[in-house]
């Protein structure tokens, strides 16, 4: 259970932010499946040491994510919204990995540039500093919830058009195949969690103090050579990420 010594007053992290954790945590685990509600505002308040204005505050942030709702005369209930599965294995595909958790598969083209790789992208994808390279900036959805927003780079002289065919056929896999990739696998996968930025918030349609988990991944075709670089946030109260072997 949650409790008062889980919440520290000189981290810099406001009260009902850590509150707001603590209490999707809890739901995450299923502590209170037994009655579907979060516990009463008076009881969470003198679990946490706290006032309930504090409390109230942290309830409403989940009620912003659509985690909790308050009931008139019931108290807080919380919504049953099950956390979508997404496998990383050596063929990671959004559309697949989602298959038949979902009805539908959304994926929203909002911005693409052609740009100079830095010295992470240029690395990433075995690319001379300052190479051309595609850049693509996504959001993913299930059932009309935002799932993921990506930040991915192409090589530009190897795929040229790279964003007119993700707008025109909204998926990479495609895209690749429209330019004569067939196949292409994943070769790396690095994932932290942390807090969600003011960009993130919008983009995944968040609250403050919302955790995202953030994956650096580099894809390459049969041969080995690096065909993308992607960072990409999924919204951790509703995708959990599954690592195939």
């Amino acid at each position: 259970m949650v409790g008062r010594r889980t919440v520290e007053r000189q981290t810099g992290v406001a009260l009902w932010r850590q509150i707001a954790d603590r209490i999707r945590l809890a739901i995450g685990n299923g502590d209170y499946d037994e009655t579907g509600m979060v516990p009463p505002e008076t009881v969470l308040a003198a679990e946490f040491g706290v006032n309930r204005h504090t409390v109230r505050s942290a309830l409403a942030a989940l009620a912003e994510e659509g985690l909790v709702r308050a009931v008139q005369g019931r108290g807080t209930l919380i919504e049953r919204k099950d956390r979508v599965t997404y496998p990383i294995s050596r063929r990671t595909r959004f559309s697949q990995g989602l298959g038949g958790q979902v009805q539908e598969i959304g994926s929203k083209l909002l911005g693409q540039r052609e740009v100079q790789a830095s010295g992470e992208v240029a690395a990433a994808l075995g690319l001379p500093l300052n190479a051309p390279v595609v850049e693509l900036r996504t959001v993913s959805s299930g059932d009309g919830r935002p799932l993921s927003a990506t930040i991915a780079y192409f090589p530009a002289e190897r795929f040229p058009e790279m964003a007119q065919q993700y707008g025109r056929l909204g998926s990479v896999t495609k895209a690749f195949a429209a330019q004569g990739l067939e196949d292409y696998v994943r070769v790396s996968t690095e994932i932290v969690a942390r807090h969600a930025d003011a960009e993130e918030l919008e983009l995944l349609k968040l609250s403050p103090g919302a955790i995202v988990l953030e994956a650096l991944a580099v894809n390459a075709d049969l041969d080995g050579r690096p065909v993308e670089f992607s960072l990409t946030r999924f919204a951790a109260d509703r995708m959990k990420l599954r690592i195939d072997t």
